[in-house]
């Protein structure tokens, strides 16, 4: 069975560095190129032109990944895994028409807010309220009413509530990695981290699945999780899919995720904390993209309140920017950031695991 997990890995990896140059050629024969804003850093200013929409190869290879994996070892889709493909579709989606409309119309906003809000918020309630169907033998629905650390842990929040929370959950990665998105291969590499963290999460549950308690010499410390393993496949395509897009995403970028990427990522990452119970440690193992949030709230919020900024440009990257730091030794640093996040929050996950024990 971990068989899939490494060809869905492979076979994505292997689709877009294949793929992607031949996205590039079509996007950029249909001058489908980057908006620049001119009040950005003026080194980005050589950016115009770039062919953007670059997050359908990855979308695409994902999907195809996870499937063929499936072909390859004969083994069935699961729920759990197929509803996180389908939010991050459905967020690429609504990240597509806003690249789209830049593009067309030479607009560098895109969709107006509350257009691109609505498609946002129906593909999220879809998500949330299918997640709680499909229960399996053991009662196991993709996801749970209760809020999840490590495990689920307190009381039940109840069905609307619940809704709620993914809502804000999908919002906020998807988001965050949008704006993350602002450095040849940024957002990509650290998406490539926190995918392989997951791998690993999903991998460890399955192998402490409560479906094997009869097994386990610590029957108490196992995992409520519908479909761990599925969750890992699904991971896994993704690391591989972002690895392939980021050879030819890194800098000087060949072409750019745009929002169909950024949403994407965001969404397929909110759902696999959603289903794998561990909602909250995602704001570790995604730290970078939380810190790079929370500068633009910081910026916004001073300046709103006293009239002054806190960093020279938000969001975060180009503060350093400003201050002279090249574009790749941002990157790199910024890099090695989400890398220590990803071993703090496996290494909580571990603790929890072994504290139950």
């Amino acid at each position: 069975m971990m068989k899939q997990i490494l060809f869905a890995g492979v076979i994505g990896l292997f689709l877009t560095l294949v793929g992607t140059p031949l996205l590039i050629k079509l996007l950029a024969r249909k001058g489908y190129g980057q908006y620049i804003r001119d009040d950005g850093p003026r080194e980005h200013a050589s950016k115009r032109g770039t062919p953007t929409m670059g997050g359908i190869a990855f979308i695409l290879s994902t999907i195809a990944a996870y499937f063929l994996s499936k072909v390859i070892t004969g083994y069935s889709p699961n729920y759990s895994g197929l509803l996180v493909l389908a939010l991050m579709a459905g967020m690429g989606l609504v990240g597509f028409l806003d690249d789209y409309i830049k593009i067309v119309k030479r607009r560098s906003l895109g969709l107006r807010a509350k257009a691109k809000m609505a498609g946002q918020l129906i593909v999220g309630i879809a998500f949330a309220v299918l997640a709680l169907q499909f229960a399996d033998s053991h009662g196991n629905t993709p996801a749970s009413t209760k809020l999840s650390f490590v495990q689920d842990f307190g009381w039940t929040i109840g069905p609307v509530l619940f809704v709620i929370w993914a809502l804000f959950m999908i919002l906020a990665m998807s988001n965050g990695v949008n704006l993350t998105d602002g450095l040849d291969g940024l957002a990509t590499g650290a998406s490539v981290l926190v995918f392989g963290a997951y791998t690993f999460i999903g991998v460890w549950q399955f192998q402490e699945s409560c479906a094997n308690a009869m097994t386990l010499t610590n029957p108490s410390a196992c995992y409520q999780v519908r479909d761990p393993l599925d969750l890992a496949i699904v991971a896994s395509a993704l690391m591989g899919s972002c690895l392939g897009f980021l050879w030819w995403n890194t800098s000087p970028a060949k072409i750019f995720m745009g929002d169909t990427g950024s949403l994407a990522l965001g969404g397929a990452l909110a759902g696999l904390a959603i289903c794998s119970r561990t909602e909250l440690l995602l704001a570790l193992l995604g730290g970078l993209f939380v810190l790079i949030t929370m500068s633009v709230v910081i910026q916004v919020g001073s300046f709103r309140l006293t009239g002054k900024r806190v960093f020279r440009m938000a969001p975060l990257q180009h503060h350093f920017e400003l201050k002279g730091w090249s574009e790749v030794l941002v990157v790199v640093r910024f890099w090695i950031i989400q890398g220590i996040c990803v071993v703090v929050g496996l290494g909580i996950f571990y603790a929890g695991w072994a504290a139950e024990k």
